[in-house]
């Protein structure tokens, strides 16, 4: 089997996403009572039994928040690697803050995206606002330790998990 394709979404109680494990660790899981099976791939792996894709725990577990790092490459994986003004996708990005550092704009999660060096260069040392530039998105932290995998694993392998992960998307 293709690794990529093992995964299994692991949803908490609450049916918020908790982790991801192999589909062998879902399994055991399911069978010792511990976790239900909300989605499969199909593939019967046992009589009447599918390798899921998802499981929700059946007891909730309280998992403190972790936060993610602001690095330039963190902050491109959370933009995709597209400038959040006019929506170019390149490698050759850089780092805009929406409210200047020379205005009071801080070095933080929902101050910064990543920007083409031609609209860098149109905003200035403006806000989008005085610009007339518009974000494609409003920046914000992303959410929880899961966040890169799980949204990146739902849009390239794993359509059925979208509907669980929705919150670490938007």
């Amino acid at each position: 089997m293709n690794s990529s394709k093992n995964k299994v979404l692991v949803l908490n109680a609450s049916y918020e996403p908790l982790n991801i494990c192999n589909w062998k660790r879902a399994v055991i899981l399911i069978f010792k009572g511990k976790a239900e099976q909300i989605e499969h791939n199909g593939k019967v792996i046992y009589h009447n039994f599918h390798i899921p894709t998802v499981i929700r725990l059946r007891r909730y577990v309280t998992i403190p928040y972790k936060e993610i790092p602001l690095t330039r490459r963190n902050l491109m994986y959370r933009d995709h690697y597209r400038c959040q003004y006019c929506g170019q996708k390149t490698c050759d990005l850089t780092i805009d803050h929406v409210i200047p550092r020379s205005r009071g704009g801080s070095d933080a999660w929902d101050n910064v995206v990543a920007c083409c060096q031609k609209c860098n260069v149109k905003k200035g040392d403006r806000t989008p606002r005085e610009a007339k530039m518009t974000l494609l998105k409003l920046p914000k932290a992303p959410f929880g330790h899961l966040h890169f995998e799980a949204t990146r694993l739902a849009t390239s392998s794993f359509p059925d998990w979208q509907k669980y992960i929705i919150g670490l998307i938007a």
